[in-house]
């Protein structure tokens, strides 16, 4: 433990998160140093993380930034603070810390590669673009030149990245040639969604689909000009916005001239009731999810859910290699956590959603809000509901663009010839299109 005679930060923010620790609360002191972090004193910064990690037990992390408190100008002290951050999941603190040792030691490879590593974990791709560009003269093809195409399309910058992907030769090294593959994908997307998508920094279907190959049926109605972009925050769902995302998943299918011949039922409970009401909406059979079978569509209601169901990472490791004509559609995809595997189909994008047949809230008997009920009854049942619902879009707030059927189709149409290609890789960043997130 810290006594009060050891040294204590001076900077009323980190004097904050010092309080917080405190008061035993390392969550609300690690989110006192999101926010300003980079322009803090970094050996008060190392202060609270000491104090922090020690606390946790995280003895790496203690000790390198016990030492970056007494030795903030030196390189290696910062490089192995920064290192431990990113090790910890708190990549934010390490971006100071790994900026300073890479102007302090220029050109060091491991420092870049971890700066732009850091950089990466925060979303934060035209920053980590910027740096490799600025290093260029002395970077590695693999993985520098690599990560400098991957960052200037997250960041959303086409013609960086078309320009550097003609510099980068095949590796030598075989273990590359999947990223490789991946990234030779992404650019074939954009080529194609270039031909009915502006790809700007708002363009959410259009870059979810250069980032991962998804096509997403809906944009929310709400927020969009306000921080959102099409995507939700906190959703409590209907069977109204279940059908919708049926219906647009049916018009997919249809511009994309895809012919399935059954729907297959996953595992879990919202699966195998959204999976139902698709196979109706579809005019398909339904049939239990079997790892080999081809031309069907795999409906999942949230892929996350099945990650927790018995036998539901080992069927997130079969979807991970595409079988010839099968179609993975998710309904609610989490972009905050995404799932294991990357859907070909996807609804909509949350941050965090309630089934409707979920415990929802409900207004309360004297007009206030309260915890609902699940609804437990047959899944057949529930199905049935979906089916009869009324799939019209939700108007909102008026601030989304319009995205009427055709337009979807539009997209599908000219993004074809490159859907449903290569592995469904999990998408570990939400792209150039950014929306506001809720912690």
């Amino acid at each position: 433990m810290f006594s009060r005679k050891q040294r204590r930060p001076q900077s009323p923010e980190l004097l904050k998160a010092w309080q917080s620790l405190d008061e035993g609360d390392i969550p609300g002191a690690l989110r006192h140093l999101r926010h300003g972090t980079d322009t803090l004193p970094l050996a008060e910064v190392a202060l609270v993380v000491a104090r922090a990690a020690g606390t946790a037990g995280f003895t790496d992390l203690q000790e390198a930034a016990t030492t970056l408190s007494s030795h903030p100008g030196k390189a290696r002290p910062l490089y192995d603070f920064g290192y431990a951050c990113i090790e910890r999941g708190v990549s934010y603190l390490a971006i100071p810390a790994l900026r300073e040792a890479l102007r302090l030691a220029p050109g060091t490879p491991a420092v870049l590669r971890e700066l732009v590593s850091a950089y990466e974990d925060e979303g934060r791709h035209r920053e980590a673009a910027d740096v490799l560009g600025a290093h260029e003269d002395g970077f590695a093809d693999w993985p520098d030149r690599y990560l400098l195409v991957f960052n200037a399309l997250m960041a959303g910058d086409l013609d960086l990245a078309r320009r550097q992907h003609a510099l980068l030769p095949d590796p030598d090294d075989t273990t590359w040639r999947p990223a490789r593959d991946r990234q030779r994908r992404m650019l074939e997307r954009a080529d194609a969604a270039e031909q009915a998508a502006p790809l700007d920094l708002t363009d959410l279907r259009g870059w979810q689909y250069v980032i991962g190959g998804t096509v997403l049926g809906t944009l929310s109605p709400f927020g969009f000009d306000a921080g959102m972009a099409g995507r939700y925050a906190w959703l409590q769902d209907t069977h109204d916005g279940c059908l919708r995302g049926l219906s647009r998943l049916k018009t997919v299918l249809d511009a994309a001239g895809a012919r399935p011949e059954s729907v297959s039922l996953l595992p879990d409970r919202s699966s195998r009731i959204l999976g139902l009401a698709a196979a109706d909406v579809l005019g398909l059979p339904a049939l239990p999810f079997a790892p080999g079978r081809e031309n069907t569509v795999v409906v999942a209601y949230d892929l996350n859910d099945l990650a927790g169901e018995d036998g539901g990472p080992e069927i997130l490791q079969q979807l991970f290699h595409r079988v010839p004509g099968q179609v993975l559609h998710e309904h609610a995809s989490c972009w905050t956590d995404p799932p294991a595997v990357t859907p070909d189909s996807v609804a909509l994008l949350h941050q965090s959603v309630v089934a409707p047949w979920g415990a929802g809230l409900r207004q309360s008997a004297d007009g206030g809000v309260e915890q609902g009920e699940p609804d437990d009854r047959p899944e057949a049942e529930i199905a049935a509901e979906i089916v009869a619902a009324d799939p019209a879009t939700d108007e909102g707030d008026g601030e989304t663009p319009a995205d009427p059927d055709a337009h979807l189709a539009d997209f599908v149409a000219a993004v074809g010839g490159t859907w449903l290609q290569g592995d469904r890789a999990a998408l570990k960043t939400s792209g150039p299109v950014r929306s506001s997130r809720f912690d």
